[in-house]
C-alpha cells in the first residue's frame, strides 16, 4: 500500500464519516462519472446509479468531478451520449459504471470487445485494486450495452488526439451490508484513478 493510501483508508475504516466530508478534495485531475438508467421491469433503480447518487451527496465534491447519470440502455444511445459528453468537458479519466446484478463485488473491467476486436483499458488496474476488499479484476465486461459503452469510449481514449484514460466498473445490487464498503472501496478507486 503507498503513502497516498493510508491516510484514507485509515479515514475510512476509524473514522467513517470524516470523509463525508474530505474524501474528495485533493482530486487533480478532471473526472467524468457515468452511470445507467433501468432496463426491466422488476428493476426499481440501477445500482451503478445508487452508488453515484451517494457520491454525489457528499459534502465538498470538487468541481473537477462530473456526472453524467441515467445513461439509457440502449446500444447506440448510450455510447452517443457518453461520447458527447466526453468531447464536451475533455477529462482526463472516464469511469463508466454499470449493474451486475449477479455479482457480489465491484468488478473493474480490464478490456471491451466489439466482434474479433479488443480493447484494454491503459490504466493499471492492479494497482487500483490493491488492499481492497469488495473490489476485483474481471475480464468479461458482459456482452451488453455496458460492454458496448465501454469499447466506444476506450475506442476514443486510444486515437491520437485523446489524452483521457478510461476504466468501467460494475456494481452490485447494494444493500445495507454491503454498502458501506462498496462505497468506500469506490472512493478509493477515484482517488487511485485521479494519481496513477
Amino acid at each position: 500500500m503507498t503513502g497516498i493510501d493510508r491516510v484514507p483508508l485509515f479515514i475510512v475504516v476509524i473514522a467513517p464519516n470524516y470523509y463525508k466530508t474530505s474524501r474528495l478534495v485533493f482530486m487533480r485531475r478532471k473526472i467524468l462519472l457515468t452511470s445507467f438508467d433501468t432496463w426491466l421491469p422488476h428493476q426499481i433503480s440501477n445500482s451503478s446509479d445508487d452508488l453515484l447518487e451517494r457520491v454525489s451527496q457528499l459534502d465538498c465534491l470538487p468541481s473537477s468531478l462530473t456526472f453524467l447519470r441515467k445513461l439509457p440502455v440502449d446500444f447506440e444511445l448510450a455510447p452517443a451520449l457518453a461520447l458527447a459528453k466526453i468531447e464536451e468537458l475533455q477529462p482526463d479519466i472516464i469511469l463508466c459504471c454499470g449493474m451486475a446484478e449477479g455479482r457480489e463485488k465491484l468488478t473493474i473491467e480490464s478490456r471491451a470487445v466489439c466482434g474479433n476486436d479488443t480493447l484494454q483499458t491503459s490504466v493499471d488496474l492492479e494497482k487500483i485494486i490493491l488492499g481492497l476488499s469488495v473490489t476485483e479484476i474481471s475480464h468479461e465486461a458482459g456482452k451488453f450495452v455496458c460492454e458496448a459503452l465501454y469499447y466506444s469510449v476506450l475506442n476514443l481514449c486510444s486515437s491520437s488526439c485523446s489524452q483521457s484514460q478510461c476504466i468501467f466498473v460494475h456494481v452490485p445490487i447494494l444493500k445495507d451490508e454491503n454498502l458501506e464498503q462498496i462505497l468506500a472501496d469506490f472512493l478509493l478507486i477515484i482517488r487511485r484513478v485521479d494519481f496513477f
